[in-house]
């Protein structure tokens, strides 16, 4: 069944592979630190997070390879670059089990969707993730097809 969107989020970026790709643990959420043409940017709805992770250095964590494109109306002195590295806002706590998930458990740091909340801020849902190997991204397909198929079946009976 699909998932209710929540009307007091604005949702700018959607990372769908994710979920065929990884298989999803604890998930979390972080502010992310932006600046004015950005934040313009993605109140136009323009960014992707495909491809991006998030990665731990100096006791951080920043989101590499996320690309906003640039603010069409800032001129070329106030625009930012599309693929710079974030810094996610996160607790201390929320930090500290993020790294340790990536170093000791072999796991990756997958952002899910990018919003804006309720309060107009931009925020980043995370997901604590471990890679699927071939065989199991063949279930989940065979999964979802045989549940499709189940609904058709039963949408026909009735």
């Amino acid at each position: 069944m699909a998932e209710k969107k929540d009307p007091e989020r604005k949702i700018v970026a959607d990372n769908r592979k994710a979920r065929f790709n990884y298989e999803i643990g604890e998930t979390f959420e972080a502010g992310i630190a932006l600046l004015g043409s950005e934040v313009k940017s993605l109140r136009q709805g323009r960014a992707t997070i495909a491809e991006s992770y998030a990665d731990a250095k100096g006791g951080e964590i920043w989101l590499v390879n996320a690309n906003i494109p640039e603010y069409g109306q800032s001129g070329p002195f106030n625009n930012h670059a599309p693929k710079r590295p974030r810094k996610l806002l996160l607790h201390s706590r929320e930090i500290a089990k993020l790294a340790q998930g990536i170093e000791r458990e072999g796991m990756t740091i997958v952002p899910l969707r990018m919003y804006f909340n309720d309060r107009g801020r931009a925020k980043i849902e995370l997901a604590l993730a471990k890679g699927k190997k071939l065989h199991d991204k063949r279930d989940t397909e065979k999964k979802r097809d045989w549940d499709r198929e189940k609904g058709r079946l039963l949408r026909a009976k009735g």
